[in-house]
């Protein structure tokens, strides 16, 4: 699969402006349930999930999550809006994501990030001011606890270990695949350069100018550590859309929900940010050029996520909005983006294509010991 085309949920508990109701925590958990399976039903490739410990947010425990989802779909590729590299403990992440790698049978990958919640940090034991420190040391034990049966570590941010074994081991002895997120920290793009893995820019908030310098610099650095050439390194997009059939349809039904948004809300007018940012409000003809144009942008890429289900949008809009997604958009963004794709950038990760990176490996290195 050249691309994969996926939804990410941030999990906000928000007030429908148009009515003034709030859902409980409940019902947006189940409602998040019921997109992750849309998802599925309509052709996407990937659902993610955040992960927040702080209200008005509820995915606190994304591989809870997104183990339920996997007992219950066949196709679709889970994964997280972001794992937080920073206050969780590296053990844990290890032994919790083979886990759920094992229970979706490989359909798991995903994005680490530091978070952009300050008051998280203590309450894991952590200080804000060492998040990249602690990201970058934390990142490089979790690739050693899956890569090596048999590990003695000793950092800054967490106790010695000696002779420890993470259970379970990874399926087919290969981790999931790694994407690290960032906005603005050009250090954790470099992680992600040095170690080949991939790097997604969610700039939902910033001007595609951002994203692309962001991006750019991940690919230069790709290549400076000899994974490929920069079109090769592992790119991954961010956006988010509002449509329906009439574009003005679109605009007049948002715009309450956009106005108050608690993130953007009471500032840019709609249309203001939509220039700026990759959000696009309109039909689905608006839609499809837009999210093609990251091409020009960005280059080719691997992946790229949409949030639609943020701000309160009651659980019929986004199913509805799935619905014309995977009807009248995503069919053509599958055909146009891969006219022209040069035959040498990387399809994107997966399981199995990871597997057979890994065979194709140790059969090299075996016939070189043989020589």
């Amino acid at each position: 699969m050249p691309m994969q085309f996926g939804i990410f949920s941030v999990g906000d508990v928000t007030t429908d402006p148009t009515n003034g109701r709030t859902p409980t925590e409940n019902e947006r958990i189940k409602a998040m349930m019921q997109i992750a399976l849309k998802a599925e039903e309509v052709g996407l490739d990937v659902f993610a999930t955040g992960e927040h410990h702080n209200h008005p947010f509820v995915p606190s425990s994304p591989t809870t999550m997104l183990g339920w989802i996997a007992a219950r779909t066949e196709r679709i590729l889970l994964s997280t809006a972001t794992t937080l590299i920073t206050t969780n403990d590296p053990v844990k992440i290890a032994e919790d994501y083979a886990m759920l790698q094992h229970l979706a049978d490989g359909r798991v990958d995903l994005l680490m990030g530091r978070g952009n919640t300050g008051p998280v940090y203590p309450w894991f034991g952590q200080d804000i001011r060492t998040g990249i420190p602690l990201a970058i040391e934390n990142y490089g034990l979790l690739r050693r606890l899956w890569r090596e049966d048999v590990v003695d570590w000793e950092g800054k941010f967490r106790t010695p270990l000696q002779g420890f074994t993470s259970t379970p081991r990874p399926l087919d002895g290969v981790p999931p695949f790694v994407w690290h997120g960032s906005i603005r920290s050009p250090e954790i793009a470099e992680q992600a350069a040095y170690y080949g893995d991939g790097f997604l820019h969610n700039g939902i908030f910033w001007p595609f100018d951002h994203s692309k310098r962001m991006i750019e610099f991940y690919r230069k650095r790709f290549a400076h550590y000899g994974h490929g050439a920069e079109d090769q390194a592992i790119v991954g997009v961010g956006g988010q859309i509002f449509m329906r059939k009439n574009s003005q349809d679109a605009i007049d039904e948002f715009r309450p929900y956009f106005d108050n948004a608690p993130v953007y809300g009471h500032g840019p007018t709609l249309e203001d940010f939509s220039r700026e940012t990759p959000l696009t409000v309109g039909s689905p003809q608006q839609i499809i050029e837009r999210l093609l144009s990251y091409r020009t942008h960005f280059g080719d890429f691997q992946r790229m996520m949409l949030l639609i289900d943020h701000a309160g949008l009651p659980l019929k809009t986004v199913l509805e909005q799935l619905d014309l997604l995977g009807e009248e958009v995503l069919p053509v963004l599958r055909k146009e983006f891969a006219i022209g794709r040069p035959a040498h950038i990387p399809d994107a990760p997966t399981h199995a294509s990871l597997v057979a990176a890994a065979a194709a490996e140790k059969k090299d290195v075996l016939e070189e010991v043989q020589a």
